[in-house]
């Protein structure tokens, strides 16, 4: 039971379980707006309109991200088809691969059993898991930069051949290179960052002379470079909205309304890193201990990556919970080599932790229900999710006691398996059992009502409002109507694709009615009210209590 870890039986069979189940639960719910919704349907027209170069969202120019992931969404769309999991699958491959990579950069730098630990905790972490089930950038950046982490790491691992370094090196610069794809210029600022901190405390300067700069920047701009060119030859506006506005402005200005306290992304890796937290103080602090008897620091350098990233986004007047989800390899790492030679005490505080949680959940969960006074209509949503919830919180309440049990017979790889196990399980069942209230996010429901009515000469209009996935259930985009938000820029380049005003919006509205013309719109409940008060032509086709789908005829 303490020798899991050299057993190639256990280890492949778990690594094909977890394989299979992380990939299954990609399609077994509906696409939640924003970021699902948004992400699908920029691969959707991309597949569909053959331009692999102008990314849009809605029929818009949108440049807000690179292309990684719409690229790779919309190559999903060409071999499988649209659908739930072909809109997630990138991201589940990177957060699978993440898991997978991280546990073989440990086991190449800390050993066999570090090795397994890693998987373990990266592979259980509340935060990585969930992330790697959402159609969203941070995760796609998150596997790249994991590929330069890991690459990093045993690159310069101190009995490195020359050929290992060179080979590994120029892994890293690559996953560089697809970090910036995937998100921006963040994938290489944020890693040479940290290069010039861990140089700067632990003196070694001739880690400069071992990073191949040369081969390494011509295989970074060879891959990075080529769509920022095209795309700016097609588009000259690119450049300056993209560099300047998604990146300077971004950082320094409140302009996109995101802004939190200086503590924000601290509290996020409370519940993130579970059911790790009782471990995380001690492994920290074993990272900054320094290796006896190495020139190459690996601990070092992630404590620096994990704290600085860490206090980089928290420095930023734009905070986003996916904006920190980079450091949870550089934690599993240290965990694990923490963990490989951890007290009972430690692995006992963790367990214990885990139990405690699991009870909490347990005694809060009557109060759920609770926080949908203010929408009446949507607490039998969240009745149906209290089973879900009480489930997840029975599973960690019973692993943190096993593992406990485990802790105290001194059965270390059991300990931390039991552990993962009951994280991941309860993960999987928090997600899974959101899938109700995910349908009345994402609109799916009234977007197939609308689809039994449409015809392809039909115009449909969004109202005051962008229903980031019902656009993708329909299959086509929508002519938006007094909205702007996330479109402003787009719709300065081409202002003929949305219709500014409401009046406008009623004239035109009236003008297919006298043509016989039938025309559907998608519009908040308030608004229904408003048109219906003007008098307007319409009926009702389906509502729910978001949102409601109307037509003149």
């Amino acid at each position: 039971m303490n020798d899991l870890y050299n057993s190639k039986k256990v280890v492949w069979s778990l690594v094909a379980v977890f394989a299979l189940v992380w990939l299954y639960v990609l399609g077994i719910r509906s696409l939640v707006p924003p970021d699902e919704g948004r992400y699908a349907e920029m691969a959707r027209e991309m597949w569909a309109s053959g331009d692999w170069i102008t990314t849009r969202l809605n029929g818009i120019k949108y440049f807000e991200k690179p292309p990684l992931q719409t690229w790779m969404n919309a190559l999903t769309f060409s071999l499988f088809g649209l659908g739930e999991w072909q809109a997630r699958l990138w991201t589940g491959l990177c957060g699978l691969g993440g898991v997978l990579f991280t546990a073989y950069t440990a086991k190449r730098v800390f050993g066999a059993r570090a090795g397994f630990y890693a998987g373990l905790v990266l592979g259980s972490s509340l935060f990585w898991v969930a992330s790697g089930q959402i159609n969203s950038l941070d995760m796609g950046l998150s596997g790249m930069m994991t590929i330069a982490l890991g690459a990093l790491l045993i690159s310069q691992r101190d009995d490195a051949t020359p050929a290992e370094r060179r080979n590994w090196m120029l892994l890293c610069w690559a996953g560089m290179a697809l970090a910036v794809l995937a998100k921006g210029l963040i994938g290489l600022v944020l890693p040479g960052a940290v290069l010039v901190l861990y140089t700067a405390l632990s003196r070694d300067l001739a880690i400069w002379q071992r990073l191949h700069l040369g081969k390494g920047l011509l295989l970074f701009c060879a891959i990075a470079a080529p769509w920022f060119v095209l795309v700016a030859l097609r588009n000259p506006e690119q450049p300056h909205f993209f560099f300047i506005h998604e990146h300077w402005e971004r950082f320094l200005l409140k302009t996109h309304h995101r802004e939190g306290p200086w503590y924000y992304f601290l509290l996020l890796l409370i519940p993130g890193v579970m059911p790790w937290l009782g471990l995380l103080p001690q492994a920290l602090w074993h990272g900054a201990r320094r290796d006896p008897g190495g020139t190459f620091q690996p601990r070092l350098l992630l404590l620096v990556w994990a704290v600085f990233i860490t206090f980089f986004f928290s420095a930023s007047s734009s905070k986003l919970p996916g904006y920190i989800l980079p450091v949870y390899p550089a934690l599993a790492l240290l965990l694990a080599s923490y963990l490989e030679g951890a007290a009972r005490l430690s692995r006992v505080t963790a367990a214990g932790l885990v139990l405690l949680a699991g009870v909490v959940g347990m005694a809060l969960l009557p109060y759920m229900v609770q926080s949908g006074e203010r929408h009446p209509d949507e607490r039998l949503l969240l009745q149906l999710y209290q089973p879900w919830v009480l489930a997840a919180a029975i599973v960690a309440a019973a692993g943190g006691a096993l593992a406990l049990l485990h802790a105290r017979q001194l059965r270390r790889d059991m300990t931390v398996l039991t552990l993962a196990v009951a994280g991941f399980i309860s993960v999987q069942l928090l997600l899974a059992g959101f899938e109700h209230y995910g349908q009345l996010r994402s609109g799916k429901a009234l977007a197939l009502a609308m689809r039994a009515e449409l015809r392809p000469d039909t115009p449909v209009y969004s109202v005051l409002t962008y229903e980031q996935s019902m656009t993708f259930y329909l299959d086509r985009p929508v002519t938006l109507v007094e909205y702007w938000d996330e479109f402003t820029f787009g719709l300065q380049q081409q202002p003929e694709l949305s219709i500014p005003t409401l009046d406008q919006f009623y004239q035109r509205w009236r003008a297919h009615t006298a043509n016989g013309e039938k025309a559907m719109a998608i519009v908040g409940l308030n608004t229904l009210r408003v048109m219906q008060g003007h008098g307007l032509p319409l009926r009702v086709v389906a509502q729910d209590s978001r949102r409601a789908v109307i037509t003149n005829l």
